[in-house]
């Protein structure tokens, strides 16, 4: 995790309503966090496709995640960061089965689990 809080840029995807995680990175690092959705719940969010990406947002992202994404957008969610070069994390909801074309790996940390790419 230390690597992740040193970041340069950091996008989160699909942020909805759900503003914990964005929150508290914002509260206790020194990350430039861009937050992005299809549909937007207030103004700090920018409107993004992540199946028709507008990979400017995307572009020297350090990490990008994404909490409880629908799994048809797992495979654009890894599409990104292959092409950014950004590290890709994803929490699924419960035992969600992750829907990528590349395996990407298993992390316990603490009660929660992700999974990461590369």
């Amino acid at each position: 995790m230390n690597k992740c809080l040193s970041a340069d840029k950091v996008v989160e995807v699909g942020v909805g309503r759900f503003y914990l995680v964005s929150n508290y990175l914002l509260k206790h690092t020194k990350m430039n966090i861009i937050l992005t959705d299809i549909k937007p719940s207030h103004e700090g969010i920018i409107q993004d496709d992540v199946t028709r990406p507008q990979m400017h947002l995307y572009e020297n992202a350090r990490v990008i995640y994404s909490i409880r994404p629908p799994g048809e957008l797992h495979s654009a969610l890894m599409d990104i960061s292959k092409k950014t070069g950004a590290i890709l994390i994803i929490k699924t909801l419960g035992d969600e089965e992750i829907l990528t074309p590349e395996k990407m790996h298993l992390v316990n940390y603490q009660k929660a689990v992700f999974h990461v790419y590369p």
